[in-house]
């Protein structure tokens, strides 16, 4: 299976008038509320640091922007460098981010700043989808990234997937704001029998649910010694009661690079997506290409159902 690009140009590109977001736009997260595209963009401007734009549109394709960013920056050295690569879940009416800090210090476990670079998978809650509070990590004391949670509760507790590079992880909580290891549980591994997903893997957007299982959306990345350090998209599909089991996991992507603005760009041979959403019976998936602008594809879900339980 290959899925369909809605157009062979981005839809959502840098502005030049902005300090903020001049350079790149990119690594979306986006969800469809009240009957609009609601789009969280990683953006990049002239001090090069990462904060988070807002946007909204009635067609995914046509977008009105706030010309401010929704969360920057706000937490010192843990997050000097940026916050990056929000992915939005709704929850019995609350919203939540989860997003990446990136600094020049470092959250230990036991809850110290230390001196060196940072990268830590946070979450924040919000109401209104643009005035954003911080609950806390997910864990600290480790480089970790591309996490999001689960839209609704698994056997009475929040669930999470995290990436431990180079493999997906499950996590619960009974608060969001207390993540244990010993409820941590390992998920599924690079491969390295095949082309595209041996080096490492992390999730995509937020897992949906399907009579089938969690159909969820992951990034796999060849080996930069034997390949070209591409990002390309996988779909597996995870019991909807123990997400640890995979029901099945295709051996080929859907979705790869193939336009010159996803093979060059601020990183070259990347489609990165932090957002797959069914509306009616479309899938749109919104990604940064080549770090650096935002594309749209789709494809119809029955379609992509086919494809994870017999491709």
């Amino acid at each position: 299976m290959k899925i369909t690009r809605l157009s062979s140009t981005p839809v959502f590109l840098p502005d030049p008038t902005s300090e903020w977001e001049c350079y790149n736009v990119f690594n979306p997260g986006v969800i469809y509320h009240n009957g609009l595209f609601h789009m969280y963009y990683r953006a990049q401007g002239l001090d090069w640091i990462s904060r988070i734009g807002y946007a909204v549109s009635p067609d995914g394709v046509h977008w009105n922007r706030l010309r401010q960013p929704v969360l920057s920056p706000h937490q010192g050295g843990l997050d000097s460098r940026g916050v990056e690569d929000p992915r939005i879940t709704e929850i019995d009416g609350v919203f939540y981010m989860a997003y990446t800090i990136y600094g020049r210090d470092r959250l230990e476990k036991d809850g110290s700043i230390a001196a060196g670079t940072g990268i830590t998978p946070m979450l924040a809650r919000s109401t209104n989808l643009v005035a954003w509070e911080d609950i806390g990590p997910l864990v600290t004391g480790e480089f970790n990234k591309d996490h999001m949670l689960f839209p609704r509760k698994i056997r009475g507790r929040y669930a999470a997937l995290h990436r431990r590079e180079p493999n997906v992880w499950l996590a619960y909580s009974d608060d969001l704001k207390t993540w244990r290891e010993e409820d941590m549980t390992r998920m599924y591994d690079a491969r390295p029998e095949n082309d595209w997903d041996c080096y490492k893997v992390g999730s995509n957007g937020v897992p949906i649910e399907t009579e089938q299982g969690w159909l969820c959306f992951y990034h796999g990345v060849d080996h930069p010694q034997v390949g070209k350090f591409a990002y390309r998209t996988g779909v597996i599909l995870l019991d909807k009661d123990d997400p640890t089991k995979v029901i099945r996991r295709p051996q080929t992507p859907i979705f790869w690079p193939e336009e010159l603005w996803e093979m060059r760009g601020d990183v070259p041979n990347v489609v990165f997506s932090c957002a797959n959403i069914v509306v009616g019976d479309t899938v749109y998936i919104f990604y940064g290409g080549g770090d650096h602008v935002i594309g749209l594809v789709t494809c119809k879900f029955a379609d992509l159902m086919d494809f994870v339980l017999h491709g």
